[in-house]
This record gives structure tokens, sequence and C-alpha cells, in this order.
């Protein structure tokens, strides 16, 4: 995604505003004529974590990877310029940049970084702010070393774009959008149920093995999955975002793909817009058929390589709007029983949802479809329409008993 013939800008952090405005101003004829003055072929803007997911869903503008790849982006030698804001941004990258050409431009007053050069970034004046930043990346092409340029020339297709009012129109068509085909299909067994994968990469754990494992595990079991944040660049580079991604699906879930022509992973944003997959849930209920509210709706949510404080925000706002939610990374909280007996099983009374914690991406998917089954049991539903490797619970106790 990044073109070494070109002044290349990622942009990385979470306040989608300035990179709004970045997109405009790298079409901009004036910047893009002094880039070929410099010899380049053009400029060209990629991102890194959830910046490149807002830029991806309303621009098509390519990701250049999750978290743990913002180090890599800079040690291709062709990023003339990486532009931060907040969240996400590891402080190293002040030291990394010190190897290479690249300027580490940061724009948020609440966050600058060492050996970064700060351009502050105000609403009231965006577009000359990002004139500025990408004037700066331009001027930098200059002092690009191409026999230090080495860009993986590995790409992968994706789908993304899908947000809680154009799923009206994919699943129902453009005359009669609608979710009913989506509840019908939970209601008959075809689909088990949906669930939310999403979440950030985790330095103690191995880069996206989490978000993958689950995935396919919960596609195995003709579970629909929905995708934000890091775990949807995961996806996307495994090719699980795209519809030939359905042979990793259940019969059901294969069928579903095939009719409506879709993947069977939904990219819908950014990490900060886990928000559209509960708007969705919201949907669903207002469908009628399953349930009265998110936490009688098939369903289930996991972060399983979270690790910053917004993630542990994301949960709390998923449990108390009903969602099961289990975090591959335990919240620090199990030297207080009290605190963890509320968060792991009282707190349902209340909100009906709950935390769990699991490690094993498999077992954390097993338990995700567990509650889904419970849930289809609670609502009276029949089993799944084909058979599944995870069989019901209930049906494995049964054949035990026999």
């Amino acid at each position: 995604m990044l073109n070494p013939k070109k002044v290349n800008i990622v942009v990385h952090g979470h306040e989608p505003v300035l990179s709004e405005m970045l997109v405009a101003a790298c079409q901009d004829k004036e910047l893009v004529a002094q880039a070929q003055a410099k010899g380049a072929t053009g400029i060209g803007l990629a991102g890194i974590c959830c910046t490149a997911n807002e830029i991806l869903m309303r621009h098509g503008v390519p990701v250049a990877g999750n978290f743990l790849q913002q180090e890599l982006a800079i040690a291709t030698g062709a990023v003339d310029a990486m532009v931060v804001d907040i969240q996400c941004v590891m402080p190293a990258l002040g030291r990394i940049i010190e190897n290479f050409h690249t300027l580490l431009i940061s724009t948020s007053k609440k966050a600058q970084f060492p050996f970064a050069r700060h351009i502050a970034f105000e609403e009231t004046n965006a577009m000359a702010t990002a004139r500025k930043i990408v004037a700066a990346a331009v001027e930098n092409y200059s002092n690009r070393n191409p026999s230090r340029v080495s860009v993986p020339q590995i790409s992968s297709p994706l789908i993304a774009g899908f947000s809680a009012e154009n799923v009206f129109t994919a699943l129902g068509g453009r005359y009669r959008p609608s979710y009913r085909p989506l509840n019908e299909a939970i209601m008959t067994g075809r689909l088990r149920g949906v669930a939310a994968v999403v979440g950030c990469n985790n330095p103690r754990q191995t880069q996206d093995l989490g978000h993958l494992t689950i995935t396919r595990e919960l596609l195995a079991n003709d579970v629909l999955v929905a995708t934000t944040g890091c775990t949807a660049i995961a996806d996307a580079k495994c090719g699980l975002l795209m519809p030939e991604a359905a042979r990793y699906a259940g019969k059901g879930l294969q069928e579903i793909c095939a009719a409506v022509g879709i993947p069977p992973v939904l990219h819908l944003g950014a990490c900060v817009d886990i928000s559209r997959i509960l708007v969705i849930l919201s949907n669903m209920v207002k469908e009628g058929g399953l349930g009265e509210s998110i936490a009688d709706v098939p369903a289930a949510a996991a972060a399983p390589e979270w690790m910053s404080e917004k993630a542990v925000a994301i949960g709390f706002y998923a449990i108390a709007s009903g969602a099961f939610t289990v975090l591959g990374e335990p919240l620090p909280i199990q030297g207080a029983p009290g605190l963890m007996q509320l968060l792991t099983h009282d707190i349902a009374e209340t909100f009906g949802g709950k935390f769990a914690f699991e490690g094993d991406p498999i077992e954390a998917a097993h338990r995700m479809i567990d509650h889904i089954d419970e849930r289809r049991a609670a609502l009276h539903l029949p089993g799944p329409m084909y058979d599944v490797p995870y069989a019901p619970r209930q049906a494995v106790e049964l054949a035990a008993a026999k």
C-alpha cells in the first residue's frame, strides 16, 4: 500500500477530522505538482490502526497495517511522514525515525512526542493545517535514500464500509431494505447467531492470532461476524473480508453469504465505531422475533487482544447494553474477588451483559457459542439447521446422559 514512486504519508490515531482533510489535501493539484517537481509521481496516503479504518470506510484509502505494524511501516524507508494524534501511538516512534528519513508529525495538544515535529491541528483551520503537513512530507521526499527502500509486494483485497444503515439494503435489497432476512436466518437456525470480534493488538500475544482463531471458529459454527478496529485489519490481511472467505464457514452461513453477496465477516469501521454494532443489534430487536432487548439476541462479543484504556470503556458500554463480552486478557481486577464476582456474574442481573476472561481463543469462541445457544434456548428457537463442529452444549450433555 506504500508506493516507492510516490510521496507517502501514513495517518495513525483516532481523530477523524484531520485525516479527512489530509485525504483532500493529498489530491490538491498544487501540492501534487510540487511532489512531481521533486521527482515523485504523486502523493500517496495510507492508514494505520483506527484512522486507517475511518478513511477506508469513507474514501477507500488503503490500509498499511494495524497497531503492531506501525514501526514496520517506517522501516520500509518509503514513508515520508507519519501523522499521529492520540491513542495507540508508540512513544518509541520518535527514536525509530532517527534511523530513517521519516518525519513524525504530532497534531494533538493532548499528545506530543519526543523527536516529533508538532503541527497543531485546529478544526477551525483544518485545511490549512492539512496542506502544511502534506507540504512538509513533499519537502522531505528529497531526503529519502532509495537504496534503503524495501516495500513488501504483498497485498490483500477486502470489502469494507458496512454500517448500520446500509446493512438494511445489503440484506433486504434496494427497494425493500430490511433486517427481516437476518432475523429469520437466526430464527430458523440457518445462522446460529451473530458475534462481534473487535479490538487492539496486544504485544503480550502473537499478533492477530487471537482475532483470526476466534473468527474462524465462529464462522465454522455458522456465526456471522462483525468486526472493527485492528481486528478488522487482521481479518483483511488474511482474506476474511472477501465473499470467498465463506469457504471457512458452515453450510448455513455459506448459504447466507451466497444469497446476499456478502463476506462472512462484515467490516464496520474503527474500534471507536463499535456503537455501530450495537445499533445493528438494536435494529434486530426492533425487527422482532429475537426478544425485547440486546441481552435477548443470540449474540456475543470478544476482544481477544485488547490492550488500551479505550478498550476498557468500550467493553463496559457493551456489557451495559446487554452484550456478553469475552476478553482475551483479564481486566486488572483479579485481586478483588467482589469486583470479579460483580463484573463476571452479578452485573448481568442489572444490564443483561457481563464479562468473561479467556485467553485460549478456541475456548473463548466456544464460550461465546454457548451463550448464543443459551439465548436461542430462552427464545425457544431450534438448534443449528446443519451439522456444526461445536455441537450445542445441551445436545452434548443429553448424548452423554444417554
